[in-house]
Formats: structure tokens, C-alpha cells, sequence
């Protein structure tokens, strides 16, 4: 089925993550931690761990490192214990925004994420005010001139939700969280690589913005993502 134009926001958002680059490790080292302390150092029976050894792959992350990140969370060894926090509110324009964190200082943390909001013309929401909007699932997106019939052949088989292609011809394909894994595996042994492919709160509906408002936007979500605990930042407005 057809959908509005998702991937100009989508290779905004990549193209803004690697100008950030520098903080990635750090994050992924934090979500490889939480996930092996919570559920153990397997990766066949610890998708949550799978998917974060996923993502420090692909940001070069040293298998190294990887491993030794692992053994220090699942040996018990001492550390930073970290603790996922999910804050809520609303950007410029009614914009609704969700930031997820870990930190070891929600007292901090809290502080921060409330500040960078005042400070930039949003307002904190309470627990459950926006998160509403948006559907925790797994998402798979192909670039424009992929053959949009055999994916959605493949993924509906393997058990996908839905498939949505936009105005650019790029192609979403949408999993509950459970079934993420079997019908990316399913896809790319079909032979088609997501450009994005993950875990995700996705907007069921996007908020457009003027030039003047997209800026204040913009800025208002850099200065969440440049906060140390922000691990990552959901929003429905159209960039």
C-alpha cells in the first residue's frame, strides 16, 4: 500500500547520526551492556544483545571491543549500572517527541532532558502523553527502485505487518517486534540489504513544519541528542 514520503526524513536522520558519529560507540557500548546483563551473553537466545552487537557492527565497533563490552557486563565485574529511562513531551508546532535513555543519574538526567525542552521551545510531557503516537515495531526500509513486489512477496510470507511504499518510491516494511528478525533474516536471504533496519517507535502520523519552524525543530532535537544518556530520539515531525 502506499504511503507519504518517508525517506527524506529517514536519510535526514542518518545523515545527522553521522555528523554524531563520535558519540555512537558510547551508546551502543551502553545498550550492549544493559541487554547482556538482562539477558545473558548468547546472542541466539538474546535479541535484544543480537540487535545491539547488530548496530556496533555496522558503526565498526572492533570485535574486540564487542566481546570484551560483553564479558564485562555478563562477569559481573564492577561498573556503571545503567538504568532506561523513557521521557515524553512536545517540540515546536505540537510536535511529539520521545527520548530514551540510560543513565546512571536519573536526577541528571531528568534535568537535562527538561531544560534542553524549555530552553529550545518544547514542553516536558508527563509519562504516556505522546509515546501513544507512535508504534513500537520493527521497521525494514529499501531504497527507491527496489523491486517492491518480490519484498512484499517475501515479508508478507515471513510474517511482516505491512509494506508501504512512499511518493519516492522507497519501501517500509513493518513487523510487530517479535517477528523482526525472521523476516529480515527472510529478506535479506532473498537478497535485499535494508538500507535502515531496526527496533523502532514509529510515527503513525507526521506533523509538517514551516522552513522557520523546521529549524527550531532541528535545533531542539540536536540538543537532545547531543545529551550524554540520550540513547535515542523518536519524532513525528516532517523535516
Amino acid at each position: 500500500m502506499a504511503g507519504h514520503s518517508k525517506w527524506a526524513n529517514i536519510q535526514h536522520r542518518k545523515g545527522r547520526q553521522d555528523e554524531k558519529r563520535g558519540k555512537i560507540w558510547t551508546r551502543i557500548i551502553r545498550e550492549i551492556t544493559v541487554a547482556a546483563r538482562a539477558g545473558g551473553a548468547d546472542l541466539g537466545s538474546n535479541p535484544r544483545l543480537r540487535l545491539a552487537v547488530e548496530k556496533a557492527k555496522a558503526a565498526n565497533m572492533p570485535s574486540d571491543r564487542i566481546k570484551y563490552n560483553i564479558d564485562k557486563a555478563t562477569g559481573n565485574a564492577e561498573g556503571v549500572s545503567y538504568e532506561e529511562i523513557r521521557y515524553e513531551g512536545y517540540g515546536i508546532g505540537g510536535v511529539a517527541v520521545v527520548v530514551d535513555t540510560m543513565t546512571d543519574n536519573r536526577v541528571r538526567t531528568v534535568a537535562e532532558v527538561r531544560h534542553a525542552f524549555s530552553k529550545h521551545g518544547g514542553n516536558m510531557g508527563t509519562e504516556g502523553s505522546v509515546v501513544f503516537q507512535f508504534q513500537h515495531c520493527g521497521q525494514l526500509v529499501f531504497a527507491p527502485g527496489s523491486n517492491e513486489d518480490r519484498i512484499m512477496e517475501v515479508a508478507l510470507e515471513a510474517g511482516a505487518n505491512d509494506v508501504i511504499s512512499d511518493e519516492e518510491g522507497s519501501i517500509e516494511v513493518l513487523t510487530a517486534v517479535a517477528d523482526y528478525e525472521a523476516v529480515k533474516q527472510a529478506l535479506e536471504a532473498a537478497g535485499f540489504k535494508p538500507e535502515v533496519a531496526g527496533i523502532t517507535m514509529r510515527a503513525e502520523n507526521t506533523i509538517e513544519l514551516s522552513d522557520e519552524d523546521c529549524a527550531r525543530m532541528q535545533k531542539l532535537l540536536d540538543v537532545l541528542e547531543d545529551l550524554d544518556d540520550t540513547q535515542d530520539i523518536y519524532h513525528n515531525a516532517a523535516l
